[in-house]
């Protein structure tokens, strides 16, 4: 059995994580590569009353259930299917469906703090740091929430201050010295974005994958 590649893609919330994890999924074939975001692995606050729900801090490692992202991150590279969770960010809970995720090649896992916790690290064969100012990742923050979230702009403000911010000064911003590339500019940057296709070429030859695209 051909053992699995596992990309981890992390860096502030706004940086273009996204970008980069399509381009790697639309160069690969997306029957190569499926992409797990840990947004989905937010803890489940359905048992919390509603009203404290938009208290939480969203933006720090409890935040998340990293045994399970774990527990699913192993089953995927051992080449099982998982039920990823569906998470609704206007509730804040887990939402009964579930998307099945079967056999891939590659696994891209991105999120703002997929490189603070050691024994996830050590499961990524290729780490990257997107990297953004923080005037850019804020006016993209603000434009998703009000589009895809629903929310207002003194919400995504106040949440912006009290937590995002000091968050990614505390967790985010430290773990860039964990990637073994960091990519200013995401999707955009040309340059890097080839030497993370020829990093995979490799891996993926060194693993018995005989036909390998040219990305």
């Amino acid at each position: 059995m051909v053992r699995r590649i596992l990309i981890g893609i992390a860096g502030g919330s706004g940086s273009g994580k996204t970008l980069v994890a399509r381009t790697i999924v639309r160069e690969l074939g997306s029957d190569r590569v499926v992409v797990i975001d840990q947004d989905s692995y937010y803890r489940n606050l359905e048992d919390v009353p509603h009203n404290d729900r938009d208290a939480r801090n969203f933006d720090h490692p409890d935040a998340f259930d990293n045994e399970l992202l774990k527990a699913h991150v192993r089953d995927l590279l051992a080449g099982r299917s998982i039920e990823e969770p569906i998470y609704d960010y206007n509730e804040h809970r887990r939402l009964r469906e579930t998307r099945t995720v079967g056999e891939h090649l590659v696994i891209v896992l991105e999120g703002i703090l997929i490189f603070v916790d050691p024994e996830l690290r050590a499961l990524m064969d290729i780490k990257l740091f997107i990297d953004a100012d923080p005037d850019v990742r804020f006016i993209r923050r603000l434009r998703r929430d009000l589009v895809e979230r629903g929310r207002s702009v003194d919400s995504i403000i106040r949440q912006y201050e009290e937590s995002v911010r000091p968050m990614h000064m505390q967790f985010v911003e430290p773990s860039k010295r964990y990637a073994d590339l960091i990519i200013p500019e995401g999707g955009h940057n040309a340059v890097a974005i080839d030497l993370v296709k020829t990093k995979i070429r490799e891996l993926l030859r060194e693993r018995g994958v005989e036909t390998v695209p040219a990305i």
